[in-house]
């Protein structure tokens, strides 16, 4: 019988990707999934969480004095139906590695974030979205099944139109340990998009463009400069595009139209200056950002990597902020509350936050899951050096008008939201909370983040 022997794991430091809180545990590294069993049973009085690739921005993956099962030994491929575009994969598979294998085959993975370095398991629990939710919504509309390891030691597939799906799907790991998934996948006939680049003038502009055309895209993503002010205030980058047809590409790529090389630059550097992301220095990146970007241009050919993960060509970009870390900070505010996202927007360029990795989205129909996060609506996300002086106090006040519009914000992303927040954001909270009683009453399942929110 295969068993984890947990009594000499030394403790480790573990922090979210925008290394702001670290705390320490005892982190077991479960290879089957008997082992991962074996861990549960093992985590002890401060029971343990699922963590992947340590994507998530804030402390969801994090359990101090607690253990920490990293699921990404558990990375196997078990079979894919590539005539129905059908994967059925461990939780601990990345998304790198589905393209990897599925891209050759005329197939990408339904929904990608910012990264392609998150595993399956995470993507479900987090329910994450992409450029695409507009049209396709979250990652669990495309989960067919999983397996679900619960506190009990019982494995159970859990199916959509249940309430166990709907409350792990977004339940940030705290329903139990995802084991493998089934996914459906989207076709494709080449690696590369066909892109559309504008720039719009300011924010009233960026939603009427938004509003106006984005029926007739896949994907959509506006970077928006978070530092303009006056009559610029909110004037941002529009990108949106599909994957290119094999007829669209020039003759010397459709020797290889199935092509995935993603590029790749030097890692940041491991210290790097505190104060090097200042208003001043963020002002003149963004400045350069918008006066580059083409007026308008459509048809360009981009590579799957420069379109959707530009970010992941510089490992460990996270460095850039120093050590003290960053917050990234998303909302969501419904269509009818334009007026909220106007406000936030300028009282973000007042306050002078020196974000150069904000977008603005557009939402399509929410997905079931309790506590997923995306909603009809529109949505911005950005980054925050953590040590701004009054940042606390600054996003205490954002959450007070997204809350008060009906909004919410992202858990995965989120480093420091207060519970009594999270309650006025997330109607279905007492639904999930109810479940997670019955189904794990000894809290075998948590995380920094679940006792900072009381969930």
């Amino acid at each position: 019988m295969s068993h984890v022997d947990t009594s000499a794991e030394p403790a480790e430091p573990v922090t979210g990707w925008g290394r702001t809180a670290p705390t320490v545990a005892r982190v077991l590294r479960p290879r089957s999934y008997e082992e991962a069993a074996a861990a549960v049973r093992a985590c002890g009085t401060r029971g343990g969480i699922a963590r992947g690739l340590g994507r998530a921005y804030g402390d969801a993956a994090q359990n101090a004095g607690g253990a920490v099962l990293d699921m990404t030994a558990l990375a196997r491929i078990r079979s894919i139906d590539a005539d129905a575009g059908v994967v059925v994969c461990d939780a601990g598979v990345s998304l790198h590695r589905l393209m990897e294998v599925l891209l050759p085959l005329g197939w990408f993975v339904p929904v990608t974030p910012g990264t392609r370095y998150v595993t399956v398991g995470g993507a479900i629990g987090a329910d994450i979205h992409g450029k695409n939710h507009h049209v396709s919504g979250s990652f669990s509309r495309h989960v067919r099944a999983f397996d679900l390891l619960t506190a009990d030691g019982t494995i159970r597939t859990v199916v959509p139109g249940t309430d166990l799906f709907d409350a792990t799907t977004g339940g940030m790991g705290l329903t139990g340990v995802i084991l493998s998934a089934t996914v459906q996948l989207l076709p494709v006939e080449t690696s590369l998009m066909s892109v559309d680049t504008e720039r719009a003038a300011d924010l009233d502009d960026l939603m009427a463009r938004l509003t106006a055309n984005d029926h007739g895209y896949r994907y959509s993503v506006a970077w928006i400069d978070l530092l303009a002010r006056g009559a610029a205030t909110g004037r941002a980058v529009l990108t949106r595009g599909d994957h290119a047809p094999y007829d669209a590409l020039p003759a010397r790529l459709r020797r290889d139209p199935l092509a995935f090389r993603p590029g790749r630059l030097p890692a940041a550097p491991a210290f790097v200056p505190q104060g090097l992301l200042s208003r001043a220095t963020v002002g003149l990146f963004n400045e350069l950002w918008y006066r580059k970007a083409p007026r308008h241009r459509t048809g360009e050919l981009q590579r799957l990597s420069a379109f959707f993960h530009p970010l992941d060509g510089v490992p460990h970009w996270n460095r850039v902020y120093g050590r003290g870390g960053f917050v990234q900070y998303q909302f969501v505010v419904g269509y009818g509350r334009e007026d909220t996202l106007r406000r936030i927007v300028r009282r973000i360029a007042r306050r002078g936050c020196p974000s150069f990795l904000a977008v603005l989205k557009r939402f399509g129909e929410g997905d079931p899951g309790w506590l997923s996060f995306p909603m009809p609506g529109w949505t911005l996300a950005l980054d925050i050096p953590a040590g701004l002086s009054g940042l606390g106090t600054f996003l205490d006040e954002l959450d007070e008008e997204v809350a008060g519009a009906g909004g919410r914000v992202y858990l995965a992303k989120d480093s420091r939201l207060r519970p009594d927040a999270l309650r006025a954001m997330y109607p279905r909270l007492p639904d999930f909370l109810a479940l997670r009683a019955e189904l794990d009453p000894r809290s075998v399942f948590t995380s920094d983040l679940a006792r900072r929110l009381g969930m």
